[in-house]
This record gives structure tokens, C-alpha cells and sequence, in this order.
């Protein structure tokens, strides 16, 4: 946040969307009264440690990291928070005092707070759990506001990949080794995730729109929703028609690697050293571009979802459920997310931020990737992302990959016939991209895994190939001196 819109929220005061608390030395209960009632109302704007009028007074900053900590662990237990909620606080310095931020996004199901219902009413976070008519109201609003919480019925578990679950955990876990889904059934983690529950106003229990996207078979997901289709092209020779195209029909868990796999395999890979790391910046960008496409699109359209590689950018629409119409600003709005199971669900498995984070963090990625051009994103009723690249002038590319006589010159005594078999198709695939994984490697060379991992170690002890990252992570680089 910067210190220029706190200095509007701070101006405008407490209201709808918008709430001050003290806690200068720790969280109190009224801190997640006004989450649920924000959730469960229109989101809203939480400060700590400001007074009711607006008076900053600052968090103790002895008391800052345990504040976080304990926020955290207070939204994703389930004991608390129903369905889990995971957001995080943000420090700002105002006046030599820090200030905590987060917004919360109003959320698609009902939010429970040990068992109670809150709502918003101006300034105020009131329990209405035992008012009827009140708590009716907050549930019908709930419920025709997301196509993700439409409960079918006859949707089974059988009907679901729970073959999923252990992927699911192992990624929950990677980003908080202490995530709750490690040690529950997997019945357990589709209710916490609010993919299976019960619709108020018909009485009805399922799995939901969100649950059968994320979870379902394929046909099983096409029978449901119409949208569920994302058309990957790349145009760069053939501008009429396409050089390569994935259309992926499938679940999000899935559809997610297939896409972005497509765009590292058209994409060139650039690495920049932030916060002291050497990060692969077009892979942030691609976690952006995908997790942007698939969490925050109208799924109930037959419209089909495109993601286009072109010569010098990227550019995505979907069909979408329009807040405005233009250009979206990312120092000036407020993240309204479409299908806020989905997307809370991506946030567990780390393929997304909190919600807001992922517009500023691919602002962010593509200036560096590019030296300062920035991405586009158009909201209406097609929401439409155009993302600059580096431009690969059309056959160009194998100008940046030495010739195979080369490496010959160096090994031919060392090599084996089928290891230069190997080579051979790994330097075809050098030509359009400057990395390549496992997987990739598997589909250039028609290779078992067992075999690619062995000549692609080999490679690597040679010399020939340089490595980057660990296990899953792991890609391979030309050498230096073999690039031209």
C-alpha cells in the first residue's frame, strides 16, 4: 500500500469499506468480526493501528512479526474462519509509524466466525446469526452473485480426480509447511476449500462449479461448464492461422502446467537478480498470466478463453463479469476477484498471491522483463491482458545456438551415438527457446523419463549444459561458449 492511499482511506474515515483498529501490541476479536462482515458485505480496507477517528498511532514495531504470524494462523484454522480465509497484513510506514494493512475480498460464500454470522452495516460489524431475515438477505445475495457456488447435486466423488489430493498436499505444504491440508482426508480439504457445501436457500449439498473445475473429469467438467476451454496459440510466421496450438479442456490443477508450459516452451527466458536470488522473470510472468486466466474468468459463457503468443507480446481474453469498463489502473483500484473459491484455492497451492497482488506483481515482472514497457489490462464484459516481451525477430532465433559441429569439435570421442541423437534434438528446441526441463525434454526427444534424466545429467557433467534450480525446478541451459 502506499502511503498516498493511506493518506486517502485515512482522509475519508471509517465506513463501509473501510475499518481502524488499535492494536498497537497484539490482534483482539473484533479484528476477524470485521473480516467475516467485510467478506460477507462488499470487502473492505483494514488498518492496524490507527484509532477509530483516524489518529495514527502505530503498531509497537517489537510487535509486528508476531501480530502477521498470529493473523495468519488465526484466518486458515477452520476452527476459527468457515471457509478458511488467507490473507496476509502488509507494513506501511507513516510518520515514523507502522501502519498494517490488508484488504479483504468480499467472498462468494457465506463467512462464519466460530459458528456466527457477521455483516457490514456502515461502520459497524454486526452478528446477525440469529436474525432471520437479515441472515436470509446475506445468503441470497451470496448466492446469485458467483456461477462458481451452484451446487450439483449428482456429482459424486466418483465423478472427481481425487487421484489430485497428494499433488494438492505436497503444493499446500511447499508454501506453508504447516498448512492444515496435510493431515486431513481429502473430504476434509473439499469442504475447507468450500468446493462441497450445502446451499441455503434450497437446502441442497454438493460439490459446486468451483469443486468439479478444480477436481472434476474432463467430461465431467464439460458437461457443467461451457467455458471451461482455453485455446493456447502462437503466431509469429503464420499470422493467419497458428504455429503451434494446445487447446486444453481439462481441470484447473492440470490446465494450469499445460498452459504455462506452452508459454515457456514460445517464450525467452530471461534471469535478473532480485532480492539477492536469480529468478527466471518470464516464469513469473507465465504463473501471472495463467493463474490470472483461469481463476478469474465467467465460466457459464460458451465463450472460449484464448491466450496468444505473438511475435513481441501475449495477449489473453476471457469472458468476465465487467466492475467497470476501460483500462484498469494498478496504482488507483480496487481487486474484485470473479470466482473467489478458485481463486483462494490457487492461493493455497502457491499459484497465486493474495488477491490484488497478482496485477502489481506482473506490472512489476514485465517492466524488468522488458526494460520498463508495461502490461495492459482491459476490463468488460471480454477482459482482455496484453503483456509486452522481448521481440524474437521471426528466424532469429537459431542465430543464438551454435551449431551442433561445434560441440562436436569438442566431444566427439565422448559422446555416444544416441546421447548425440539426443543432443541433436534438445539444440532444435535450443533454437526458439533459451531453457528446457524434464518434461520438455521428454516431448522434443520421445524419451522415457528415466532416460531423459540420465542424458540430461550426462550433458551437465560434460559441460555441455548448464543446470538452474533443484528436482522439479531443474532446467538446462546451453553452455556459454556453445552459445553463438
Amino acid at each position: 500500500m502506499t502511503v498516498e492511499f493511506l493518506q486517502k482511506l485515512l482522509k475519508e474515515g471509517e465506513g463501509f469499506t473501510v475499518e481502524f483498529k488499535e492494536c498497537i501490541n497484539a490482534l483482539n476479536n473484533s479484528v476477524f468480526e470485521t473480516v467475516c462482515a467485510f467478506s460477507n458485505r462488499y470487502g473492505g480496507h483494514l488498518l492496524l493501528g490507527v484509532r477509530d477517528d483516524g489518529e495514527v498511532l502505530g503498531v509497537n514495531p517489537a510487535s509486528v512479526d508476531g501480530i502477521k504470524k498470529n493473523f495468519i494462523n488465526m484466518l486458515s484454522n477452520p476452527q476459527t474462519i468457515t471457509p478458511t480465509l488467507f490473507l496476509s497484513l502488509s507494513e506501511t510506514e507513516y510518520g515514523g509509524k507502522i501502519v498494517l494493512y490488508v484488504y479483504v475480498p468480499v467472498s462468494s460464500q457465506v463467512e462464519l466466525l466460530s459458528g456466527r454470522l457477521f455483516d457490514r452495516n456502515g461502520d459497524a460489524d454486526v452478528n446477525i446469526t440469529n436474525a432471520g431475515d437479515l441472515a436470509a438477505q446475506l445468503i441470497a445475495r451470496k448466492t446469485g452473485m458467483f456461477s462458481e457456488r451452484k451446487v450439483f447435486k449428482y456429482v459424486t466423488p466418483n465423478e472427481l480426480r481425487l487421484d489430485l489430493m497428494p499433488l494438492v498436499k505436497q503444493l499446500a505444504l511447499s508454501r506453508n509447511e504447516k498448512h492444515p491440508w496435510g493431515k486431513m482426508s481429502d473430504m476434509d480439504i473439499l469442504k475447507s476449500a468450500g468446493l462441497y457445501e450445502e446451499d441455503w436457500n434450497t437446502g441442497e449439498k454438493g460439490f459446486n462449479l468451483a469443486g468439479i473445475l478444480l477436481f472434476g473429469r474432463d467430461d465431467v467438467i464439460q458437461s457443467c461448464a461451457a467455458g471451461a476451454v482455453t485455446d493456447c496459440l502462437l503466431r509469429r510466421e503464420n499470422l493467419d492461422r497458428y504455429d503451434d496450438r494446445l487447446i486444453v479442456e481439462t481441470n484447473l490443477i492440470e490446465a494450469y502446467d499445460r498452459i504455462f508450459e506452452f508459454i515457456e516452451k514460445h517464450t525467452l527466458d530471461r534471469f535478473f537478480l532480485i532480492d539477492g536470488l536469480s529468478v527466471s522473470v518470464r516464469s513469473r510472468i507465465a504463473r501471472e498470466i495463467v493463474s490470472n486466466s483461469l481463476a478469474h474468468r465467467e465460466y457459464t459463457s460458451s465463450y472460449r478463453s484464448r491466450i496468444v503468443i505473438e511475435q513481441d507480446r501475449i495477449v489473453t481474453d476471457n469472458w468476465s463479469r465487467a466492475q467497470f469498463l476501460g483500462p484498469l489502473d494498478p496504482d488507483n483500484f480496487t481487486p474484485r476477484s470473479k470466482n473467489p473459491i478458485i481463486a483462494k484455492f490457487f492461493v493455497n497451492i502457491g499459484r497465486a498471491d493474495e488477491l490484488g497482488s497478482g496485477v502489481r506483481n506482473l506490472y512489476r515482472y514485465t517492466r524488468i522483463y522488458t526494460g520498463g514497457a508495461e502490461p495492459e489490462l482491459i476490463e468488460g464484459d471480454v477482459f482482455k491482458t496484453i503483456v509486452p516481451l522481448v521481440s524474437v525477430p521471426v528466424g532469429d532465433m537459431g542465430d543464438k545456438v551454435a551449431d551442433m559441429a561445434d560441440i562436436m569439435a569438442d566431444m566427439a570421442d565422448i559422446l555416444t551415438v544416441v546421447e548425440r541423437e539426443f543432443l541433436e534434438k534438445l539444440m532444435e528446441h535450443f533454437k526458439e527457446s533459451e531453457w528446457i526441463d524434464n518434461a520438455t525434454a521428454r516431448d522434443v526427444s520421445q524419451k522415457s523419463p528415466t532416460s531423459v534424466k540420465r542424458y540430461l545429467s550426462r550433458l551437465a557433467e560434460l559441460g555441455i549444459l548448464v543446470t538452474s534450480g533443484e528436482n522439479k525446478g531443474r532446467r538446462y541451459q546451453l553452455a556459454e561458449k556453445y552459445r553463438a
